[in-house]
């Protein structure tokens, strides 16, 4: 076996940062880190330089990166400390990374992800955004430069695992009917419309399989998470809408199914782990060790799939419209999803309200298609500016 693999982690100090990371402390021949990016979370990122030693490591926020740095100094650490989103970009193309993963969340992490597109890594995208707001832009990128695009979520890799080899990305294979992404219903699966409506942050944040990140887990409460998902299913593996369908499976054992024309059906399962996912992407075409607890089916029990509430859950028949319409309604979808959820977990929006500012965002969006990265940031600040006059209209959470 030849040098580690230097690799670059966008996104280090959330949730998908960590498990990264425990994946590769547990493989230190295959691979080193050589860069770490974050948002401003210095204390934690502090932590990661000291146990990894990367030579580069890029907080968004100047003043934190600062005080990152000088701790660094103080310590003798080698650790060089980049500040803003450019920096971001920077260490997603560098040579001696040719292995990037994305997992800066919403559209914050577009540019970096594009640019490791662009700059022909294997790119291992763990945000949903990048491939919904300029998927077309993504293949293209990896097209020319050689990039291969790997999926992290758990759904994409699960039909990643169970897709014919040999596959490009964004070209349908001959032989496949359709898949299906498995949703855990979120917390409120059970939850009658008028409940819902009034649910808190504090619930909808208590999911009752994951441990994630506020944003990701009002997604999955709203099932927003699982339309954003259909988007990018479509865009990685060239489906059609019709082919790419949903169904709520509350064990979240079987992460995502692929039927093909003569009736088999291929299922990944597995323990609710995302280093099982991230260690795939890692070793691929190879499979590591990734620390993750393996599936005993026998104290599994019972495997029960259903048909997902539109009616309870509108977030789900907005995206899939969005995906239907095409263009930079995706974008407009994700820019106005965000704010709503934004409002929700800060009180200014009651739950119900989520999908009735997204759907007037929506309705109100220019169309046009996501031609280069340009029309598509405006498009996202534009849908955003939208989405907050929305709000204003509306007095306080009584949307």
């Amino acid at each position: 076996m030849g040098a580690p693999i230097g690799v670059t982690v966008l996104g280090s100090t959330g949730t998908i940062g960590d498990n990264t990371l425990d994946v590769i402390a547990r493989h230190p021949d295959r691979f080193r880190v050589v860069a770490l990016g974050a948002h401003r979370n210095a204390t934690k990122l502090l932590a990661q330089c000291r146990q990894f030693k990367p030579a580069h490591a890029v907080l968004v926020d100047a003043e934190a990166a600062a005080q990152l740095q000088a701790t660094l100094r103080a310590e003798g650490l080698p650790t060089e400390v980049h500040a803003g989103g450019a920096a971001l970009d920077a260490i997603a193309t560098l040579a001696e990374a040719p292995y990037v993963m994305a997992g800066i969340v919403g559209a914050a992490g577009l540019a970096s992800s594009l640019a490791a597109a662009r700059a022909g890594k294997r790119l291992m995208i763990a945000n949903k955004e990048p491939l919904v707001m300029a998927g077309s832009l993504f293949v293209a990128a990896a097209s020319r430069s050689g990039a291969t695009l790997l999926p992290i979520d758990s759904e994409h890799n699960a039909i990643f695992q169970c897709w014919p080899a040999g596959s490009r990305t964004g070209v349908a294979p001959a032989g496949v009917r359709r898949i299906l992404l498995t949703a855990s219903g979120g917390p409120f699966v059970d939850w009658t419309s008028e409940q819902i409506a009034v649910a808190t942050p504090e619930q909808a944040c208590k999911h009752p399989k994951w441990v994630m990140g506020r944003k990701i887990s009002v997604d999955s409460a709203t099932l927003m998470n699982k339309g954003l998902e259909v988007i990018e299913a479509r865009i990685l593996f060239g489906l059609p809408l019709e082919q790419v369908e949903v169904v709520v499976h509350r064990q979240s054992l079987v992460h995502s199914i692929v039927e093909y024309i003569d009736g088999s059906m291929l299922a990944q399962l597995g323990s609710p782990d995302m280093r099982t996912p991230i260690a795939y992407a890692l070793g691929w075409p190879e499979r590591l060790d990734s620390g993750v607890q393996f599936l005993d089916l026998m104290k599994a029990g019972s495997l029960q799939f259903e048909a997902p509430d539109m009616a309870r859950f509108p977030c789900l028949r907005l995206a899939r419209e969005a995906a239907m319409a095409g263009g930079l309604a995706p974008t407009v979808l994700n820019a106005a999803n965000e704010v709503a959820v934004a409002a929700f977990l800060e009180g200014r929006l009651n739950f119900a309200g989520i999908a009735r500012v997204i759907e007037a965002v929506l309705a109100a969006a220019p169309t046009g298609a996501a031609s280069d990265l340009g029309v598509v940031l405006a498009a996202d600040t534009e849908a955003r500016e939208s989405a907050m006059r929305q709000l204003g209209r509306t007095a306080g959470a009584a949307v």
